[in-house]
């Protein structure tokens, strides 16, 4: 582990920008830059255009660690490189942004009102291969739509118990059960995801180290506590669907909670934008990240 990078983490200024579309959302994050499903005809040419996309952004002057600790990516992008260097090492080496990997293989169908992951079945090759390629740490997704209690314990557990298995690797896992904003009992499917989590993190020996990605709280400072765990490198924020701008204006809200926005920071960013132009509107969306990040 690179304790440099874990000092980064933990108590940097910035926040985390996720660059992690995967399978069946990479045409959307395509559309959304520009390039329509017709401009490819099979997978491979698919992720060639998104590992463009993806090293316009990280070689963009505007994508500067200043303002942004770490990058979380795909592993397609980890296994390319940019200018003779693999994603991970061009990211720590020319840019002093901390990579990131998602792991995840997708969701479990709704049952108990949450989605599962599914089963990872090749996660100790891609851990061991994630660790050659000088990658810090890992991001995994679950959802929750409903406050069952239940569903979000298996959550909890499974996240956790995937959680230890990559730290056992050298890595610092980041787990992220988010709660769909559109929840009808969003806050009280927060407040049992609060318990659970501080369960896990209390039953956690004392040199185990993850990150936590949460929705962004219904409850302004509602993650405080965990915050303060001594097991917690970080907390972020993911924008679950909300705006660019609304999801600043809810993180701004809750102090010490930074972002990991995905669909948010490559909103306005453009494949047929002048270089100026896209950096431009990348500088400003970045900026209004930080800011909301700092607060």
């Amino acid at each position: 582990m690179n304790n440099e990078q874990l000092n980064r983490m933990h108590s940097g200024k910035g926040f985390i920008a996720a660059l992690d579309q995967s399978g069946g959302s990479t045409p959307k994050a395509l559309a959304q830059y520009g390039i329509q499903e017709n401009s490819f005809s099979n997978d491979e040419e698919m992720y060639t255009l998104v590992h463009e996309m993806r090293t316009r952004i990280i070689k963009s002057p505007a994508f500067d660690s200043k303002y942004i600790l770490g990058a979380i990516l795909f592993e397609n992008t980890m296994d390319r490189k940019i200018d003779g260097l693999w994603t991970a090492d061009y990211l720590w080496e020319k840019k002093q942004i901390v990579p990131f990997l998602k792991v995840d293989k997708g969701l479990a169908d709704l049952a108990n009102g949450v989605q599962l992951m599914k089963p990872i079945s090749n996660l100790d090759e891609l851990l061991t291969r994630a660790v050659e390629r000088n990658v810090f740490g890992t991001k995994m997704r679950s959802v929750i739509k409903e406050a069952n209690a239940e569903g979000i314990r298996e959550v909890v557990e499974q996240q956790f118990a995937v959680g230890l298995q990559i730290f056992k690797k050298g890595l610092i896992p980041i787990i992220e059960p988010e709660v769909d904003i559109y929840s009808a009992d969003k806050t009280k499917s927060e407040e049992i995801l609060k318990e659970e989590i501080l369960k896990q993190l209390k039953s956690l020996d004392k040199d185990v180290k993850v990150m936590l990605k949460l929705s962004i709280p219904t409850v302004n400072d509602f993650y405080k506590e965990l915050m303060s765990s001594p097991n917690v490198v970080r907390v972020v924020a993911l924008s679950g669907g909300y705006s660019r701008e609304d999801a600043n204006d809810r993180l701004a809200q809750n102090h010490g909670l930074i972002a990991s926005f995905s669909r948010a920071l490559s909103e306005g960013l453009s494949a047929q934008q002048s270089d100026d132009d896209f950096n431009n509107t990348l500088k400003h969306t970045i900026k209004a990240i930080y800011d909301a990040s700092i607060t």
